[in-house]
């Protein structure tokens, strides 16, 4: 009875009209649509990787091998194993033309490649044709950047390595292009029967070997997989499945799409401030009506219900209306997506991410609504007469804070549930908390600032800035939600804003002073006497570094499996560079231990690095075993050293002795420090001399790095200006409810005498003394967020950007004074008499 009833006074005052929850409906569908169209675009790709994982990937598994080919008896398993086997050698190399180099990542490949997929040419010709080359020199395709750099054209021979290849065609589609993850040169394609027995490919040389395996149908991949690591080199080698088949892609998608998820439910809160001050600002118009019903006996759930029904039927609504809007946002966008990254989209609309977004959006209005609707329980039939011009106040009674603290619960419970990255959802979360009580505080601060102001003797005087005071520090004001709803978005903005300065500031301040200047790798033993000899009497080159150079897979730790022991550190995932050393580095510092002797030559032992012992729980003592080149080397960890990885040098986590590694195949690496005027010639004199070397601009790599993060950038700037717009909402939302309050003070004023001057002129500061708080509250906030990300994630040092925080608070100044001088300057239209005689009758 009772819930019919206040359902039948909740549709009549509907059926009035919404314009009271116009900024409750634009923030919930805002917020909403961003997190549906984010998740979405995450659900559309993931679900194209899974759909043609095994053309990405190349096969149904792939068996990777490093610095080496498979052994007879490997190969024989996987032919067993296999209804058939594609074998391939990834490495980087030069590419000449003349005196003109360029870095690309070679593939080189057999006859029955590709397994699965086709790749596509310019001009069109099968690749085995392509490959097979003319007039006795095989066949090259390239990437068309690489026609591009080195003024190519079909049909002009180029050398790679030394060899002589002719370029045939433009590669155009390569079906596993995205399972190799991220290449520091273009894509090449050659013949690997050309390659096997050349000093590109030889023992210690740095490639990997890979065996795609189309599986018989309906093989258990998991099974698959658990044999050959019992029964092929000892598990000792990288395994990938169609499940997977482009990792690297799929764990920067899934990374991506939960952080922008999380700067919009930041945006989501953002709208939830909003939605709280309409339904304040409703139930304030409310009250007259709401005590009325109180004289006549309705109860206080009664009248609970009556508008939690109201306000629940236009969140619902509103939740649709943004799931509908963030449903086919993402159809508009799947194209240019598709254009931007080489992977397979699935069209057409996802039910999972739609479902999330929509648990997303009703939790937060929910936790929102309920706090405004709490307090309408106090008020009392006496508010026909008196108090009701200053609206709701006080807190609600524990049972709905209890209530809204387990909807809080709920909200986090069910984004850690849906999330990747459960330990990044905690801390957004809390410092989203931190920053709506340090927001909360700094509008109570600054209100409380203004009232001690407004007091003060040399202020009587200037009648706008007094009226600003008074009206900033007075109550029923807006100065809590203004600095709420603008301060978290210019929070989200100032964070990136930091984060991208400091990023770009790093590369642009430490890069000249401390980074060399080339890497080069693939130097084999019998060249590095004379490399040596030639960098050494360069006057150009001021510092240069050597060290052997191998790369190994740990496997075992004290007899037991790696991960089990030490877990799933970013160390024991695949392989990693080692080196022998008689004499302790110059840049690295031993903490504990000692370093062998420079004549040892007994059981092999290991220095790893401090802070990754550290992390992995290692200690002295410990027994470890690396897979190097398919042999099984197990050694003690004798000592622990700092390395100093901040100039880009060369610095490696785990070396041994040279006793340990002197025997194996391997190439060395080296690390020029050279003056920008002799670069080129040097350059040069080294790839006629040893062709078969690589030598990688720092430059360069830093610049492909640097051009992915600021794709990231774009990303996280457009989910933060999003945020900000939702924040502008609610403030002309805010302003909007604050206009017949305007009115009123205009009114009053105007009768005592005020000039319209002065009366704008104090609310335009007004506006400007609440806007200019959000923005320094929301400045320090984002820098310490800045801070935290570049300090404890990028261990990288913190340096303030002045001009990132005049931008964000000017824009917060800006943004308020603008959405608040237009409410007033409609406030200043209406004539005295008419307010003065409404608010009498």
């Amino acid at each position: 009875m009772r819930a019919r009833l206040a359902w039948s006074f909740a549709r009549r005052e509907l059926r009035a009209g919404v314009a009271g929850f116009r900024v409750l409906v634009i923030c919930l569908v805002l917020g909403v649509a961003a997190i549906a169209a984010v998740t979405s675009v995450r659900e559309a790709i993931t679900q194209g990787l899974s759909r043609e994982g095994a053309a990405l990937l190349g096969g149904d598994a792939e068996m990777e091998f490093t610095y080496r080919f498979a052994t007879g008896a490997e190969r024989a398993w996987m032919d067993e194993t296999a209804r058939g086997v594609s074998e391939v050698a990834d490495f980087r190399s030069m590419l000449s033309l003349g005196d003109d180099r360029a870095l690309t990542q070679v593939k080189a490949v057999d006859a029955a490649y590709p397994l699965v997929g086709t790749v596509l040419l310019s001009p069109d010709m099968p690749l085995s044709e392509a490959l097979a080359g003319r007039a006795g020199v095989p066949g090259i395709v390239l990437d068309p950047m690489l026609f591009e750099r080195l003024g190519l054209s079909v049909g002009d021979e180029v050398t790679l390595g030394g060899e002589r290849f002719v370029a045939m065609a433009e590669l155009t589609r390569e079906p596993d292009g995205t399972a190799g993850g991220f290449t520091l040169g273009p894509r090449s394609i050659v013949s690997l029967a050309t390659l096997r027995d050349t000093g590109l490919l030889a023992p210690g040389t740095l490639f990997e070997a890979a065996y795609r395996l189309d599986l018989p149908e309906g093989a258990d991949l998991d099974a698959v997989k658990a044999r050959a690591e019992r029964e092929v080199a000892e598990g000792a080698f990288r395994w990938r499945d169609a499940r997977n088949g482009a990792p690297g892609v799929s764990r920067f998608v899934d990374r991506l799409g939960a952080f922008l998820v999380l700067v919009g439910l930041a945006g989501l809160a953002v709208g939830g401030v909003g939605v709280s001050s309409a339904v304040r600002a409703y139930l304030d118009r409310k009250i007259a009506v709401i005590a009325t019903l109180k004289t006549l006996g309705a109860d206080r759930v009664t009248i609970l219900m009556i508008y939690l029904m109201q306000v629940g039927v236009l969140s619902l609504i509103s939740v649709a209306l943004g799931l509908l809007l963030g449903g086919l946002l993402p159809l508009i966008a799947l194209p240019f997506v598709e254009t931007l990254l080489p992977v397979p989209v699935e069209g057409g609309v996802h039910l999972r991410p739609l479902l999330e977004a929509g648990i997303y959006g009703v939790l937060a209005s929910a936790i929102f609504v309920l706090w405004p609707l709490a307090r309408v329980e106090k008020i009392r039939p006496a508010a026909l007469y008196r108090d009701a011009f200053f609206g709701l106040s006080g807190r609600p009674r524990w049972p709905y804070v209890v209530v809204i603290a387990l909807l809080l619960a709920a909200l986090v419970g069910v984004t850690v549930l849906l999330s990747e990255s459960r330990e990044l959802v905690l801390w957004t979360f809390l410092g989203l908390a931190l920053s709506f009580l340090a927001l909360v505080l700094a509008g109570r601060g600054i209100g409380a600032l203004a009232r001690w102001l407004s007091r003060r003797g040399w202020v009587r005087g200037l009648l706008p800035l007094r009226l600003a005071l008074g009206a900033v520090g007075g109550p029923g004001g807006e100065t809590v939600s203004t600095v709420l709803s603008l301060g978290l978005g210019l929070t989200v903005l100032s964070a990136i804003g930091q984060i991208d300065a400091n990023l770009r500031g790093a590369i642009d301040r430490d890069l000249p002073d401390v980074a060399p200047s080339y890497y080069v790798v693939d130097i084999q033993p019998d060249q590095i006497d004379g490399f040596l000899a030639r960098v050494g009497s360069d006057p150009g080159v001021s510092r240069f570094e050597t060290a052997p150079m191998l790369r190994g897979n740990i496997t075992r730790i004290n007899g037991e499996d790696a991960v089990s022991v030490a877990g799933p550190h970013w160390v024991l995932r695949g392989d990693r560079g080692i080196t022998y050393s008689a004499t302790r580095p110059e840049n690295a510092t031993v903490t504990e231990g000692a370093w062998w002797p420079e004549d040892y030559d007994g059981p092999p032992q290991i220095s790893f690095s401090a802070g990754e012992a550290e992390e992995m729980g290692l200690h002295l003592g410990d027994r470890m075993t690396v897979n190097v080149l398919g042999r099984d080397i197990t050694g003690e960890v004798t000592s622990f050293r700092e390395v100093d990885f901040s100039g880009a040098g060369m610095g490696f986590i785990l070396t041994m002795d040279p006793a340990a590694l002197e025997g194996a195949p391997h190439s060395h690496i080296a690390t020029l420090y050279i003056a920008p005027e002799a670069e080129a010639a040097l350059i040069r004199d080294l790839a006629r001399t040893y062709p078969n070397i690589t030598t990688i601009r720092v430059r360069d790599a830093i610049d492909r790095v640097v051009s992915l993060l600021e794709g990231i950038a774009a990303a996280t700037t457009l989910g933060a200006v999003a945020t900000l717009v939702t924040g502008a909402v609610v403030l002309i939302g805010a302003a909007a409810a604050g206009e017949e309050r305007r009115r009123f003070e205009a009114a009053v004023l105007k009768t005592l005498g005020a000039s319209r001057g002065r009366i704008l002129a104090g609310f335009a500061l007004r506006s400007l003394i609440v806007g200019a708080g959000a923005g320094a509250v929301a400045f320090v906030a984002g820098a310490a967020a800045a801070w935290a990300v570049i300090h404890f994630v990028m261990e990288a040092d913190f340096v303030l950007s002045v001009p990132s925080a005049l931008f964000v608070i000017a824009g917060g100044v800006i943004v308020t004074l603008a959405s608040s001088l237009l409410f007033s300057w409609r406030a200043m239209a209406v004539r005295p008499a008419r307010i003065l005689r409404a608010s009498e009758g």
